[in-house]
């Protein structure tokens, strides 16, 4: 474990990684793979211990707690491809490149910073360190420290797997941070609210560094009229109130057909009893609030609207009971913000077209959702509104699919990463142009004389 202090010590540790990084180690196959197995070893390992820290922070059930030691599977996947992806990628020239040949050449960055997030303190962090290693770079970790528990484990699993020059992760607060962020790094990955995201986005501006902001905001799903209502409120329950609402892709907020709300409504709440029983702060399958702050910003929350379900709270025991709210309007302080909790207000409408321009008024969200049988309202949905990623009557588990890439747009984060695409984004993909030299017509060479009738035929004018 690396424990600082002191700014000067965050220097010591990157001129140590630089030094490890210009030796060329981190670029060969072998060793990336040999590392991602290793850390593949530590998480079976430490999982006992990975899941114990997650019901200290967030208060999680043994079941939830396996999401964060689920990284594995990702991880499986990239052990699995990578190969594959450090090839370079043969591109084709047009007839007036050859004679030739082209590709693009993946290499690593370099040193690169990931700082994540408390909500998944675990599984934020290992995903985006995947990608740095098996794109051959070195990186430099900072988890959250309003997880403490996790942060411990991490700092323990990244001691007995890593070299410090390869991979190291110091624990800390703002001030550490602060001293991170101050230092010029290849490339930094960032999990974590907006506020902060600009925090990160400025000071690596000072740097020209390139960042990954994983961000979030305000998901909306919308439930049309066409829909099956049990299986729709089941996925629902559970994608809202996993991990207690504290889950940046949870639906924050329902936008449902006026026709079947009163139908849905009831349908939630015979779910919610079906989840956690009757009185949800006794079930051993309910989450916690992370901090007092936290959970006084919720419960800030809950004197707007009407409680259709729940709204008991807490604060010693840091518990929000998962909470159904309705008589909400847009201009109401709970549809400012990401809610990021237990509470899932309701909102209705009669035109689809009325839904989704309340949508694109608001900022981008990280995910949409979307639960309807009608083929003609998932295309107009799709065509007309913008999302990092969307599902389609379900929830959250489109984030799981390594094939595609996970990440906000506009307001809800920049750029994308899982899978290949954590490789493409922790690499940089240089274009190579090759020519033999039997062959070297004077066509663009001066003297230009009358060869500009030849160039504009050679550019398509003519």
């Amino acid at each position: 474990m690396t424990t600082l202090t002191a700014p000067t010590s965050v220097a010591d540790l990157l001129r140590r990684q630089r030094a490890y990084w210009a030796t060329g180690a981190t670029r060969d196959l072998a060793f990336r793979l040999e590392r991602l197995k290793a850390l593949r070893a530590a998480i079976v390992k430490y999982q006992a211990d990975i899941i114990d820290a997650a019901r200290q922070d967030l208060g999680r059930p043994d079941f939830e707690g396996y999401f964060e030691v689920g990284v594995i599977s990702e991880l499986d996947y990239v052990i699995k491809h990578v190969h594959r992806w450090v090839m370079p990628r043969k591109v084709s020239l047009p007839l007036n490149q050859l004679p030739g040949s082209a590709w693009v050449q993946p290499e690593p960055l370099g040193v690169a910073l990931i700082i994540g997030p408390w909500n998944y303190p675990f599984q934020l962090m290992i995903s985006p360190l995947m990608g740095a290693i098996a794109a051959g770079n070195c990186a430099m970790l900072k988890p959250s420290e309003l997880a403490p528990a996790t942060s411990s484990v991490l700092a323990k699993l990244v001691a007995d797997t890593f070299d410090p020059a390869h991979v190291a992760l110091v624990e800390g607060g703002v001030d550490i941070a602060q001293a991170l962020l101050a230092e010029k790094f290849d490339h930094i990955f960032f999990t974590g609210g907006a506020r902060v995201g600009k925090i990160v986005m400025q000071a690596a501006a000072q740097h020209l560094t390139p960042v990954t902001l994983e961000l979030g905001g305000k998901s909306p799903c919308i439930v049309d009229a066409d829909v099956n209502l049990e299986v729709a409120a089941r996925r629902i329950m559970w994608g809202k109130f996993l991990n207690a609402g504290q889950t940046c892709v949870a639906p924050d907020y329902l936008l449902v057909d006026e026709r079947i709300k009163d139908d849905l409504v009831t349908a939630l709440q015979q779910r919610l009893k079906d989840c956690y029983g009757d009185n949800p702060a006794q079930s051993p399958d309910y989450s916690r609030i992370v901090n007092e702050r936290q959970f006084d910003r919720l419960v800030g929350l809950l004197g707007q609207g009407n409680v259709l379900a729940g709204g008991e709270h807490d604060r010693g025991d840091r518990y929000i009971a998962p909470t159904l709210i309705d008589g909400i309007g847009w201009d109401d302080p709970i549809m400012q913000e990401e809610i990021f909790g237990p509470i899932l207000p309701i909102l209705t409408y009669r035109d689809l077209g009325e839904a989704i321009a309340a949508i694109n008024q608001r900022p981008k969200p990280l995910a949409l959702y979307l639960f309807t049988r009608d083929r003609r309202v998932q295309a107009q949905v799709l065509e007309q509104t913008t999302a990092g990623s969307v599902g389609i009557n379900d929830v959250i588990l489109q984030i799981v699919v390594w094939d595609m890439p996970f990440g906000g747009v506009g307001s809800s984060g920049i750029g994308g990463y899982h899978g290949r695409y954590s490789f493409d984004t922790f690499s940089h993909l240089k274009s190579v142009l090759k020519k033999p030299f039997w062959m070297d017509l004077d066509w663009r060479y001066p003297p230009y004389g009358d060869k500009v009738k030849l160039f504009q035929k050679f550019i398509g004018l003519s």
